[in-house]
């Protein structure tokens, strides 16, 4: 797997171009017309993960989606791939493309990107929709021990063709993919399968996960100056719906809605129920700063 446009059997590649945007190529696709929504994916994710919700959501918005850097069919930059760099590569983007998203969405680990990108400056939405969002650093002492072990990880060449090289076993796949406590189809495990294939893709991922410091974004949260939509799923078996609670708690111009029975990838299982709220954020999102209720 390579930079570049994907396969033709990838989802909605008809809707795919190569953007060059903070000096690397970027895989996007673009659907739909009306107010532009940001769709941003998480960990191990690429667009296919929206592949039945951008398209619900493109029947009134324009969406916009992308691999992020260094995984999928997106470029690796040069750059330490830290959450600030992550922010302002996707900042550079929208300003290649020329669009102010109306709204972000962010699923797990993008919910991290989005977030960042309204605090740094690097986005002006009137919302931000978090979707089983990461927010907060994994309790205890987990909290110590994962990144550093995702940096050990990726600095071992060998650890990324050794997990493509698992990737070739399906039970490997849906280890992977039971652990997010959520049941996708056939072909959405097959498409995860041909990504966790590619020791890039595996590499990419690690990187995200072993330069990120959400001790210090958690501390920040306080600050985001836009409604805030926190969509937990009841099932979550990655992010706990704790987290959400947690943070809703936190930040007073927040909203949150719980999805009881649904996973981590909760917008693979029911695209339907996603878009619903996600929308419906949409419809009632205030011009400016108020609280969402």
């Amino acid at each position: 797997m390579r930079p570049g446009l994907p396969p033709a059997d990838w989802p909605h590649v008809a809707q795919s171009r190569i953007v060059s945007a903070g000096g690397i190529d970027w895989h996007v696709q673009v659907m739909g017309e009306g107010p532009s929504i940001l769709l941003i994916h998480g960990t191990g994710a690429s667009t296919h993960s929206f592949r039945d919700l951008a398209p619900l959501l493109a029947k009134t918005h324009k969406v916009v989606m992308a691999d992020c850097p260094g995984v999928g069919f997106t470029e690796t930059p040069r750059r330490r791939p830290d959450l600030q760099t992550m922010a302002d590569l996707h900042g550079a983007l929208l300003g290649k493309l020329g669009e102010s998203p109306a709204f972000i969405v962010g699923h797990s680990a993008g919910a991290v990107i989005a977030i960042e990108m309204v605090l740094r400056g690097a986005a002006k939405p009137k919302g931000i929709v978090s979707l089983n969002g990461a927010l907060l650093p994994f309790p205890g002492r987990a909290g110590r021990l994962f990144p550093a072990l995702a940096k050990l990880l990726f600095l071992n060449p060998v650890v990324p063709r050794f997990f493509a090289l698992r990737a070739h076993s399906e039970r490997a796949v849906t280890s992977l993919l039971d652990g997010t406590g959520s049941r996708i189809s056939p072909a959405g495990r097959a498409y995860y399968a041909r990504l966790f294939r590619e020791p890039r893709h595996v590499e990419g991922t690690l990187a995200m996960m072993s330069h990120w410091d959400l001790e210090n974004f958690s501390r920040r949260l306080s600050r985001l100056d836009v409604p805030l939509l926190l969509i937990a799923a009841g099932n979550d078996l990655a992010i706990q719906p704790k987290v959400a609670e947690e943070v809703h708690g936190r930040i007073l111009n927040s909203k949150l809605v719980k999805l009881p029975g649904l996973g981590h990838l909760a917008h693979e299982e029911t695209p339907d129920r996603v878009a619903e709220a996600i929308l419906a954020f949409a419809a009632e999102a205030p011009e400016t700063g108020q609280p969402a209720a």
